[in-house]
């Protein structure tokens, strides 16, 4: 079984092979604890492309798995954890000396791309000292090293931005048909391509965003202030929700939501796919904070009580179906 968790993990099971790995998650509790300490290591050996050896990442985790082929399964559970704790210490080790001995003589870096899983999230440091927090479902690309005289990322989904300042080097996040250029602040980005809109809030500092298409287009945000991009024009408003930010700990907050929006959320974040059958819940408004690790059926147990609903999943299909 800890082979088709890994294969699932690297990628290499087809659709059917994975929705018959997901019944089995759901069917035993253990199994699917096992499942995601697996997973959250393997998401932390990815943070070490940030290092310019990026072959030591595969390093750590080659040796996870060999750890893996020689345990018990009742052991596993507990060692996972464990393991990751020594993983994140190699990889800080690693990115720490990396940035330490490099010299302007190294050669140039290819660009390296970060994708967080469903129903996690992952932190880290780039080289100039700026923290970026992704939420589930996001990549991010960005370079080992800046050079020149700009720091350039890309992001699709969401990330919050704790920008290191540098005013002779401004920092540039590419997103969909969206620039957004600044010098160190906060700022929070919500760019998923299934939305129907781009969202960014300044929390600190000074944001100027361009759309790519309509370089005329240019906002220059002032902190406190979001804007909403929908069917190409933007919309300046004050920020009302900060909770909305506690993302970043593994909290989902929704302050007076329709429904059917916190539900396109939810998709995203957990990957799964969700029909209603009654639209008479679409515009039912709702507030309230869950733990990302409570998963979407506890999520969505607890939402109905709001409006009564029944839940029909469907595993092999990732399915949820809503009806009355």
């Amino acid at each position: 079984m800890e082979d088709r968790i890994l294969k699932y993990v690297l990628g290499e099971l087809n659709t059917s092979e994975k929705a018959a790995l997901r019944k089995q998650l759901e069917a035993d509790k253990s199994l699917k604890e096992e499942f995601i300490r697996i997973q959250n290591t393997y998401a932390l050996t990815l943070l070490s492309e940030q290092a310019i050896n990026k072959q030591e990442g595969q390093k750590h985790f080659d040796c996870f798995l060999q750890r893996l082929k020689h345990q018990k399964r009742r052991r596993i559970i507990k060692t996972t954890l464990q393991y990751a704790a020594i993983v994140a210490l190699l990889i800080a080790s690693t990115v720490l000396a990396t940035l330490h001995f490099s010299t302007s003589e190294t050669p140039p870096l290819a660009m390296n791309s970060l994708h967080v899983p469903a129903g996690q999230r992952a932190q880290l440091t780039l080289s100039d000292g700026t923290v970026v927090w992704l939420n589930a479902q996001s990549t991010f690309t960005y370079p080992s090293q800046f050079k020149n005289n700009s720091r350039e990322v890309k992001v699709i989904g969401e990330a919050f931005f704790d920008v290191a300042k540098d005013a002779k080097k401004p920092f540039i996040v590419s997103s969909q048909n969206i620039k957004m250029e600044v010098l160190g602040t906060q700022f929070n980005v919500y760019s998923y391509p299934e939305n129907e809109y781009i969202q960014t809030d300044l929390v600190e500092g000074s944001l100027k965003i361009i759309q790519r298409d309509n370089e005329k287009n240019t906002t220059i945000l002032k902190p406190n202030e979001q804007m909403i991009i929908r069917d190409g024009k933007m919309h300046v408003n004050d920020i009302t929700d900060y909770e909305h930010f506690l993302w970043k700990e593994g909290i989902y907050c929704f302050q007076n939501e329709r429904l059917i929006d916190i539900l396109k959320k939810l998709e995203l974040y957990y990957d799964v796919e969700i029909i209603v059958k009654d639209p008479g819940i679409f515009n039912v408004r709702y507030t309230g904070k869950f733990r990302q690790r409570d998963g979407i059926d506890e999520i969505l147990r607890i939402i109905r009580k709001v409006k009564p609903f029944k839940i029909n999943r469907d595993i092999e299909n990732n399915r949820i179906t809503i009806t009355k």
